[in-house]
């Protein structure tokens, strides 16, 4: 049980109707959400990828589960980020890779709202730089591929602990806030070299 971050295929994204949620599809969500595009004058997205079939550390599918306290992490949004930053980056329950300048609200239900919010990759991937910065998380020391909950396992087990006696920093002294850093990290970044939806489930 839990909540978890996952990327989305194709077939997932398109197929279904109205109530297609509860079957595990996002057509009636696809659908609202190239609508609005259209209404903005964008194009509509239709380039999903394909679920890649599942090899460890390839990094073609994203799973992590929100298992640590996020109160320091909100604390850390809130001291270095402004408000309406804050709401961009841990308001959104579905991440697109490109860019919306303007958040997108539509009236389709999402696991946990009864809306869903749609935020753009690269304003998240800023954000979570920025946030990175700050507490001077290692990047190139933590996981990447994230496919099979390899960053939580990362943090949760140990090897966050082993790395930051290593290369101590600010990020060290509150591994939970570090975790949902390199989390949100991570998934804009897989958004945009997959070029896929994420969402909680």
């Amino acid at each position: 049980m839990g909540i978890y971050l996952v990327s989305v295929g194709a077939q997932e994204w398109l197929d279904g109707g109205e109530d297609d949620e509860d079957e595990g599809g996002r057509g009636a969500l696809a659908s609202a959400l190239d609508d609005e595009l259209r209404r903005r004058g964008l194009a509509p997205y239709e380039s999903v990828p394909e679920t890649a079939a599942f090899v460890r550390g390839s990094g073609l599918s994203f799973e992590e589960k929100l298992a640590p306290a996020m109160d320091g992490f909100g604390a850390l949004c809130r001291e270095h980020l402004s408000p309406e930053e804050g709401e961009l980056l841990l308001g959104w329950t579905v991440l697109v890779p490109f860019s919306v300048d303007e958040e997108i609200r539509l009236p389709v239900a999402s696991p946990y709202t009864d809306e869903t919010v749609v935020a753009g990759a690269p304003e998240v991937l800023a954000l979570a730089q920025r946030l990175a910065a700050v507490i001077g998380l290692p990047v190139e020391a933590i996981p990447e591929a994230c496919d099979n909950l390899d960053l939580t396992f990362w943090f949760l087990e140990g090897q966050a602990k082993e790395t930051a006696e290593s290369r101590p920093g600010p990020w060290g002294e509150d591994l939970d806030t570090a975790f949902y850093v390199a989390l949100y990290l991570r998934a804009a970044e897989h958004s945009l070299r997959r070029g896929c939806p994420m969402t909680y489930c």
